[in-house]
């Protein structure tokens, strides 16, 4: 089948105008990590069938295709008109022409929100603690409080000794639960950098009155100190908003732009179908499954911004958040505004008629096929988590380099 093309510079163009582009790498994982354009997502070619209606909600959005001269694209295309996609089209040249028009390729999964982090850091100087730091202060059993802020399962194969599991965008409605005490210096870990310096910046902004610090490059930095791990830890961080959370989070949000909106506005947008629409609840599993608002998928906050090309492939496209507590809709909602889109959060809904049922989730990617991340299980493979570091401290650099990613920080 014929395919027609389009040029890198005229994809180039539609990210700076904020103009709707789904750039789909249908590579498998593993390939697409070894580069990419900044704002491309990885949808592979044999994993079309399961993911795309659920990626990509509106049928006519533009859909550009690309591979690194495998002959994946004729394929893919077929499969996305089969499914009734009907503006697919090629980047020319594929992902050498991308770079032949000196355009930036990133390496790694989820890199654009990995850069974000690190642009945060450089702007806030978001304050961190070394490995070392953090180790003598557990040995001297100071009045710290260690908060992990990546996915239950991740904490659980492996933490920092004594710390808690509090998902990133729980931060703002547990801290205050998980340190009471004002004088109590928090340390939010993740496995590297982004999520840390994301979860330790929510704190700050949300105006916890503790001490925040990030534990400096995570377990990946912990593990390079020669610091011992536990594995199989469960403990978790209740809920306790610390005093004015609800009110601050939510001028977070208005400081990053973010609008709430009522059910009639949620219709509006709902109704134009010249636009993509996201809508995305980003508390917990459990509380998802007990009860959520239909049409809205489950997205947990943090794993959402750190995730944001693989949940909302379609840049330019909006993003509705809903959370019966709205503290960690607000704080999600403000990190995906300032990293360029156009979010909303859903005031109230939760009075009536609820949809029960876990998530709905698509087959995982054979193994063979997945990008192994430097942090993931628990080898130590120490060459390879210094050049992840070494990798993500030059982001922001590429980022300056690359220019199409209108991000901000407040």
């Amino acid at each position: 089948m014929t395919v027609s093309s389009i040029t890198p510079q005229n994809i180039r163009a539609t990210l700076l105008l904020r103009q709707e582009i789904a750039l789909l790498d249908v590579r498998h994982e593993a390939e697409f990590a070894t580069g990419h354009p900044l704002f491309a997502a990885n949808m592979a070619a044999d994993r079309i069938a399961f993911e795309a209606e659920l990626r990509l909600p509106r049928k006519d959005v533009p859909i550009v295709l690309y591979d690194n001269g495998e002959g994946l694209v004729a394929a893919a295309a077929a499969e996305l008109r089969t499914l009734g996609y009907s503006n697919v089209a090629a980047l020319a040249g594929g992902l050498q022409g991308w770079k032949a028009a000196g355009y930036e390729a990133f390496e790694d999964v989820n890199s654009y929100a990995k850069a974000f982090g690190e642009l945060v850091e450089s702007r806030r100087h978001t304050p961190s603690l070394s490995a070392d730091e953090v180790a003598a202060l557990i040995s001297d059993k100071a009045n710290i409080a260690i908060l992990d802020v990546r996915r239950f399962d991740e904490y659980a194969t492996m933490n920092i000794p004594g710390s808690v599991s509090v998902p990133g965008a729980e931060l703002v409605l547990r801290a205050g639960g998980a340190a009471p005490d004002p004088d109590t210096t928090i340390i939010v870990n993740c496995a590297g950098r982004t999520r840390s310096i994301i979860g330790t910046q929510s704190l700050i902004n949300a105006g916890l009155p503790n001490k925040v610090r990030a534990l400096r490059n995570g377990t990946i930095g912990w593990t390079l100190a020669k610091h011992d791990l536990e594995h199989g830890a469960g403990k978790r961080g209740g809920i306790g908003p610390f005093e004015g959370a609800a009110d601050n989070a939510r001028d977070v949000a208005y400081r990053a732009g973010v609008r709430h909106i009522g059910a009639a506005e949620l219709a509006a947008l709902e109704k134009d179908t010249h636009r993509t629409l996201y809508r995305f609840d980003v508390r917990d599993v459990e509380e998802y499954a007990a009860g959520h608002l239909a049409g809205f998928r489950h997205y947990a906050g943090g794993q959402l911004v750190q995730e944001i090309d693989m949940a909302a492939p379609v840049r330019g496209a909006r993003i509705v958040l809903t959370d019966d507590k709205n503290i960690r809709a607000d704080m999600t909602a403000s990190w995906l505004a300032q990293m360029g889109w156009e979010v909303y959060v859903l005031d109230g809904g939760y009075g009536g008629p609820l949809e029960v049922g876990p998530p709905r989730v698509v087959p995982r990617p054979d193994p063979a096929h997945r990008y192994r991340r430097p942090y993931e299980g628990t080898g130590v493979a120490e060459k390879a988590m210094q050049a992840y570091l070494d990798w993500e401290y030059g982001l922001v650099d590429q980022l300056r380099r690359d220019g199409t990613h209108g991000f901000y920080v407040i």
